[in-house]
């Protein structure tokens, strides 16, 4: 028997007619549908038309890790009648961000899900690490989540131009994407950010240390997270958020909280890497040849622009490795891609060897 809601209820958490088509299937089975705030040791907490429950997820536990109820999950939860209740499934994702986790099983760890935006926090109080924002990036890309960098503890950087100075330079490892510098201590920039997620579901991403819990209560006009010193050495703290949470924001939208990432492994992330170095995706179509390697093949339009400065020597070895970690992680578990990731090598070894051969020849 079908159950009549008051799906109104669920629309400040992103509720649709879309969404509502999907559950269909299981509103005929007198299930209700509930939106998963926080999942915790096989239990999770969901709002649904009658308000927040709290259910077991044992009905839904796969053995592919890619499949488990996440934050974010819309599902289809037992009628209030049942004692205890269960979630009986989720629905179809619109997005994932995943991250590899740390085993050597090649396996997938999903952060959250069906997410618009990818909201990656990074502290002016330390030295930038280019490359680690580069690697969120092309995770936020693959999921399928619009990026956006916020700097937060731009207080701390009074000087304008060296402000400027560093989102500049993160704009360059950052094409397509947004930079924020906010200080949610001053509150310099927090609106701007508050219009960027009102619409939509926002995941809150970054180290531990990054700011996320205090740019998390600026969002939410409360002090919902807790919040912990930073280290002065090196500007790190310590996890003050220990699950993932999901919020409806006064101001529209839906935020995503989730613990600092010590780990940021790349999980089947090629398209994502292409798009956060686009212009070297741009440069590559103009090599000799389809396959290059950009490392000594001749022609290599890549190689040129590093040699004449249009293309900065960091960026292409950056791209190298995020390409390298993401090949190996699908070679794991693919037999094929291993033989012709060995015969890549030989044939670049080879090529390396020539051109080597050549460079002595010219100096004899």
């Amino acid at each position: 028997m079908s159950l009549r809601f008051d799906h109104s209820v669920l629309a400040p958490y992103g509720w649709d007619s879309d969404w509502a088509a999907a559950f269909a299937p299981f509103a005929g089975r007198g299930l209700v549908p509930g939106r998963v705030l926080r999942v915790d040791r096989g239990r999770c907490d969901l709002v649904t038309p009658e308000g927040i429950v709290h259910a077991d997820t044992e009905y839904v536990v796969p053995r592919d890790p890619m499949k488990v109820i996440c934050t974010g999950d819309w599902a289809a939860v037992d009628p209030d009648d049942h004692d205890p209740r269960y979630v009986q499934a989720y629905l179809p994702r619109r997005t994932a961000f995943v991250r590899s986790t740390s085993s050597k099983r090649s396996e997938g760890q999903i952060l959250a899900a069906n997410v618009d935006q990818a909201v990656i926090a990074v502290s002016l109080a330390a030295e930038l690490d280019l490359g680690r924002i580069e690697r969120f990036l092309a995770l936020a890309w693959e999921s399928g989540a619009q990026p956006l960098v916020v700097l937060t503890k731009a207080d701390l950087v009074p000087d304008p131009v060296t402000l400027a100075y560093l989102v500049a330079d993160v704009e360059t490892s950052a094409p397509g994407v947004q930079v924020l510098p906010v200080s949610a201590h001053d509150g310099d920039g927090t609106d701007v950010l508050r219009a960027a997620v009102a619409d939509g579901t926002a995941v809150l991403l970054g180290q531990s240390g990054a700011g996320k819990s205090t740019l998390a209560n600026a969002l939410l006009g409360a002090e919902e997270m807790d919040v912990r010193a930073v280290r002065d050495v090196d500007g790190k703290g310590r996890h003050t958020t220990t699950t993932r949470n999901l919020f409806a924001l006064p101001g529209g939208g839906v935020l995503i909280d989730t613990p600092g990432l010590r780990g940021v492994g790349l999980y089947d992330a090629q398209s994502g890497v292409g798009q956060v170095f686009a212009e070297i995706q741009e440069l590559a179509r103009d090599c000799r040849f389809q396959d290059c390697a950009h490392t000594v093949e001749p022609g290599c339009a890549v190689l040129a622009a590093v040699d004449d400065g249009a293309l900065h020597q960091r960026r292409l070895d950056s791209y190298r490795k995020l390409l390298r970690e993401n090949q190996r992680l699908a070679a794991r578990t693919d037999a094929r891609l291993r033989g012709e990731m060995r015969r890549e090598f030989k044939q670049r070894g080879a090529l390396g060897r020539a051109a080597l051969e050549a460079k002595r020849g010219r100096h004899a």
